[in-house]
């Protein structure tokens, strides 16, 4: 597959996925999705790499969904049945985009350059390790929008940083500092900005020198320790980020980001 919004290169057993789309602070299409999904499905498969890095080029990391490319054009929101049926479908089919991560196999680490916000969170979030420059921010902004998190923010932030804090950054959608996000034990550790790539490598170096066959039943048994129950999880979330899909709220967070204003939501 050709990619056209990321980057993928395989070094000394590690593979490293830039998503390559700075004029939009890395925010993604469905497209962009697509094509991590099969960077990520490459390196699972092949045996030569032993540790996935995920990053960001520019000054972000991910902004999460871009809003204007995925829910605001003409045919979304005209809420015509094409483009829309298209979302909701692709919303509400399996693990959403990348959830994929809270299984996956081998060890992975997000590199957080800049902003993580929304769906970029959540992807920091899934991975197993966190490393990130002093310039990193990360934010839930879901509910600004009118939406819920996806796997990062509701299965995975509550386990790193406690329910209180949890409940406290998914339901008022503040961003948050690197300093802060280290504090309250969200990120494994914070690095000046200019020594992330050299911090984030030593990293995966020394786990891909590790037993690989260990390091995955090390990681099914961590899973297994927290008692996720990922099949009733991942069907919850998606049938209620659906119904959130289809309500004038989430519209209305959308178009009032998109237009550089306050939303005005209803309930409804």
């Amino acid at each position: 597959m050709a990619y056209s919004d990321i980057l993928y290169e395989k070094k000394d057993a590690v593979a490293t996925i830039t998503i390559n789309r700075p004029h939009a602070m890395n925010a993604c299409t469905i497209k962009t999705y697509n094509e991590m999904a099969d960077a990520l499905h490459d390196a699972e498969r092949d045996d030569s790499v032993r540790v996935v890095v995920l990053t960001g080029a520019g000054r972000g990391f991910c902004a999460g969904d871009d809003v204007k490319e995925i829910f605001l054009n003409p045919e979304f929101r005209d809420a015509r049945p094409s483009k829309r049926t298209e979302v909701e479908e692709w919303r509400t089919h399996q693990p959403v985009a990348l959830d994929f991560l809270v299984t996956y196999p081998k060890p992975t680490i997000a590199a957080v350059n800049g902003a993580a916000v929304g769906y970029g969170c959540d992807i920091a979030l899934m991975c197993d390790m966190r490393v990130c420059s002093d310039q990193a921010r990360f934010g839930e902004l879901f509910i600004r929008r009118g939406l819920i998190p996806e796997a990062g923010g509701l299965l995975i932030l509550p386990r790193l940083v406690g329910l209180a804090r949890a409940y406290e950054l998914i339901l008022t959608g503040d961003i948050i500092d690197a300093a802060t996000a280290e504090r309250i034990g969200m990120v494994n550790r914070v690095v000046p900005h200019a020594q992330l790539g050299e911090a984030t490598m030593a990293l995966a170096n020394k786990l891909a020198q590790q037993a690989p066959l260990a390091q995955r039943l090390a990681k099914e048994a961590l899973r297994v320790g927290l008692n996720l129950n990922l099949p009733y999880f991942f069907d919850y979330q998606r049938h209620g980020q659906h119904l959130m899909l289809t309500s004038k709220d989430h519209i209305e967070g959308a178009k009032s980001f998109v237009e550089k204003r306050a939303p005005e939501f209803k309930g409804e």
